[in-house]
C-alpha cells in the first residue's frame, strides 16, 4: 500500500494530534459520470449551521471555547458523557486498536460534533462507533 510508505515517516503522537484521518479512495469514472446525486450542499450547510450555533450556546459563558474541537479535558468530561453502551464501544476501541489518551478525548469530542450535527442532545452508539472509524486509519497503517 503506497500510503503505508508516508505513514511510516508521521509519528503516532503527532497522528494523536489529528482528530479525523481517513483514507479516500479514488473515485471511479462510472461513479463520477453518473446523473445521481448524494444529499445536497444546501441541506448539509444547514446542518453544519444548527451544529455551529448549538456549539456556541453549549459553550457560552465558558472563556475560549466556542466549538466542540477547542474543549480540554474538563469540558470533555462535563459535555461529552456517555452511557454504558457507548463506554463498551469506547473500550473495545481502546483495547483492540491500542489507542492512546489523547484518542480517546478525540473520539468523544468528534463524537460530541456528529451528535450535533445529528441534532441529537445526547451522544449515542453510532456517534460513537463513526468516531472511532474517523481515528482507525492510524492504527491500521501502523500495523496494530
Amino acid at each position: 500500500m503506497q500510503i503505508q510508505k508516508y505513514m511510516a515517516k508521521i509519528s503516532g503522537p503527532l497522528l494523536d494530534r489529528i482528530d479525523i484521518h481517513i483514507e479516500v479512495p479514488a473515485v471511479k469514472f462510472k461513479e463520477l459520470a453518473s446523473s445521481s446525486t448524494g444529499e445536497k450542499s444546501s441541506e448539509i450547510r444547514k446542518r453544519v449551521i444548527s451544529a455551529r450555533e448549538i456549539q456556541q450556546l453549549r459553550f457560552s459563558g465558558i472563556k475560549n471555547i466556542y466549538k466542540n474541537a477547542d474543549m480540554a479535558s474538563k469540558e470533555i468530561r462535563k459535555f461529552c458523557k456517555v452511557d454504558n453502551q457507548c463506554e463498551e464501544l469506547l473500550k473495545m476501541a481502546m483495547t483492540r486498536l491500542g489507542l492512546s489518551a489523547r484518542a480517546y478525548d478525540r473520539i468523544l469530542k468528534v463524537s460530541r460534533t456528529i451528535a450535533d450535527l445529528d441534532g441529537s442532545t445526547e451522544i449515542r452508539p453510532q456517534h460513537i462507533s463513526e468516531a472511532i472509524q474517523y481515528r482507525s486509519l492510524d492504527r491500521e497503517l501502523w500495523g496494530h
